[in-house]
């Protein structure tokens, strides 16, 4: 059964959590050096997206 939604309750911003609060595990023994670059672009992007943010 599907319910509908109006293009108003679509657009409306939702309260999901920040990704950076994810529990990721990450193993520095076995990354090769695109696991190691795709590290370096998140965190860049993790700088950007908290970048003027008051904690």
């Amino acid at each position: 059964m599907t319910e509908d939604i109006s293009a108003e309750e679509f657009s409306r911003p939702s309260n999901l959590p920040i990704a950076s609060a994810e529990d990721i595990e990450f193993s520095d023994e076995l990354a090769d050096e695109e696991d190691q670059e795709a590290q370096q672009r998140a965190a860049a992007a993790d700088e950007r997206a908290t970048a003027g943010r008051e904690e």
